[in-house]
């Protein structure tokens, strides 16, 4: 064969194997498209969940247990959590709750509101964690969420008192209407003020602690720590709540750890934390202007509007080790300690650790 006849065939060949087979793709003529970069920062697609099909799927015992998960755990989170709360140690849980109610023992908060946080505060929209403890324990004061009591109740000492450290981060800060506690303003901005245990005997601090809702709850921050990636804040305040966060990952998330708001610890160190502010200057870095949780409780006012904004990685601020690297914040006259009331023993870090030990000696008599 010529040299010009096989350059030819060559040609031929080359130019038979560019074209698309008459049964290919798109791909086959202009290869596979390179894959797009991943996003890290971008939100998670929302978990599909068939939540009738799972329903039908449970035993009859199971959904007679699980009736005010059901009906009241916000589907986002229902989600995440509907083989957490089939495991034996939960379902034992519910079980112990009901030997409560027919013992005729009253336990806060209502029923209806056990998992109100999860309604506020869907799980795709969680910005800011606020560890609690013990659900207040006497009449109209728990709603589920931690710190939070709904009016005519006033505003407990622990939340006075971070009223307090708010209005030192934010001048313009003002608590609400006559000695208001609600919170919910900030649990619909995402805010998850989650107690460590959710429900409590009326009367009784501590009484339901070590029964389970310590295992559940801190599925619920493991859960917003490992699938929130964009980034969360953890507000930790007293030693229970820090060690609640001890395995988050600080590369990801910020964690803000102080003393409790408590009148017996507040005053080393909680009042000039400066974690509301610390924490808006952080999450404006993960999500921009628009991460900037408001903390205004009281109509028509606003902390975006009391301080303008710097991202952390721009801040020019000598970090202060007292507030975990946030800036400190404006001097402002030394606030009044606030005394304890007995009617809220259960916002006393002290005593309620005490009651957690007789609680779990309890529990192994």
């Amino acid at each position: 064969m010529s040299a010009v006849k096989r350059k030819m065939n060559a040609s031929a060949n080359e130019s038979e194997a560019k074209k698309p087979k008459s049964n290919g793709s798109i791909t086959s003529f202009f290869g596979a498209p390179k894959p797009k970069p991943v996003d890290a920062s971008a939100p998670a697609p929302a978990v599909k969940f068939d939540k009738q099909k799972w329903v039908d799927d449970l035993t009859a015992e199971q959904k007679e247990l699980l009736k005010l998960e059901i009906e009241t755990l916000d589907n986002s989170w229902l989600a995440h959590l509907k083989d957490e709360i089939t495991t034996k140690e939960f379902l034992e849980l519910k079980k112990f709750l009901d030997r409560e109610t027919a013992a005729g023992k009253k336990w806060f908060p209502p029923k209806e509101d056990v998992y109100s946080w999860s309604r506020h505060t869907p799980f795709n929209n969680v910005k800011v964690v606020i560890v609690g403890q013990d659900p207040y324990h006497n009449v109209n004061q728990a709603h589920g969420m931690a710190f939070s009591v709904r009016p005519p109740t006033p505003a407990p000492p622990s939340l006075k008192n971070m009223y307090i450290a708010l209005k030192k981060d934010y001048p313009a800060f003002v608590p609400p209407p006559n000695k208001g506690g609600l919170l919910t303003p900030w649990a619909d901005r995402g805010v998850l003020m989650l107690n460590t245990c959710l429900t409590v005997r009326a009367h009784e601090a501590n009484s339901h602690a070590n029964r389970g809702w310590e295992r559940f709850t801190q599925k619920v921050i493991d859960l917003v720590a490992q699938k929130r990636t964009r980034g969360v804040v953890f507000m930790a305040w007293g030693t229970p709540a820090g060690k609640r966060v001890q395995k988050v990952d600080k590369s990801r998330h910020l964690i803000l750890q102080s003393v409790h708001p408590s009148p017996l610890s507040a005053s080393r160190g909680f009042f000039d934390c400066g974690h509301f502010k610390a924490a808006n200057e952080w999450l404006v870095t993960r999500y921009g202007d628009d991460g900037e949780i408001d903390w205004a409780l009281t109509p028509n006012t606003s902390t975006k509007k009391a301080l303008p904004l710097v991202a952390v990685a721009q801040a020019k601020v000598e970090p202060n080790p007292k507030t975990n690297g946030a800036s400190s914040p404006a001097a402002t006259p030394k606030a009044t300690p606030i005394k304890a009331e007995e009617e809220f023993g259960s916002d006393d870090e002290e005593a309620l650790e005490e009651a957690l030990k007789q609680a779990e000696e309890d529990v192994k008599r």
